[in-house]
């Protein structure tokens, strides 16, 4: 259940809201529906890789959910593994050697910055808390989608046409 708070006519209401769980598939059936629903990439195995442009992380796909279909409501639907990452297929790509050697990069530049101080004396003289994480997040993603498009062949192929 997930608590959902509105604010109407100067009242709070709250409400909860049951979130699909995870389809349990079996193997096969799991690699079936990824080759069905990620329409951006084939998959070959479970044990195939993609690199998830929203959270950052190297995900399998053995480690994908699938909610949904007709045990849960709707239709299915994938779903990257990561807590609160909401990212769907065609935000994750091939880890290339090229990528993986970018993440690395990457990742080396956050553990720099983590190790920032996160506050700062204004021009008042008062402290300033900030929080370095999204600044840094969203550097990284357009550091990695540049590099996307000056090699467009590590792009992923538009499906819809040229």
């Amino acid at each position: 259940m997930l608590p959902i708070a509105l604010f109407i006519k100067g009242k709070v209401v709250c409400q909860t809201v049951t979130l699909s769980e995870a389809t349990r598939l079996s193997d096969g059936e799991k690699l079936e529906v990824l080759r069905r629903l990620d329409q951006f990439r084939h998959w070959h195995s479970l044990e195939d890789k993609r690199y998830c442009l929203v959270c950052g992380k190297l995900i399998a796909g053995r480690q994908i959910q699938v909610a949904g279909g007709t045990r849960g409501n709707g239709p299915l639907r994938l779903s990257c593994p990561t807590e609160r990452c909401n990212s769907i297929p065609m935000d994750w790509v091939l880890p290339t050697n090229e990528i993986l050697a970018k993440v690395e990069k990457l990742a080396e530049e956050e553990r720099k910055v983590s190790a920032l101080p996160t506050a700062a004396a204004n021009g008042n003289g008062k402290t300033v808390h900030y929080d370095r994480r999204h600044e840094h997040f969203v550097s990284r993603l357009r550091m990695l989608a540049f590099h996307l498009k000056r090699h467009p062949k590590l792009s992923p192929s538009n499906p819809c046409g040229p």
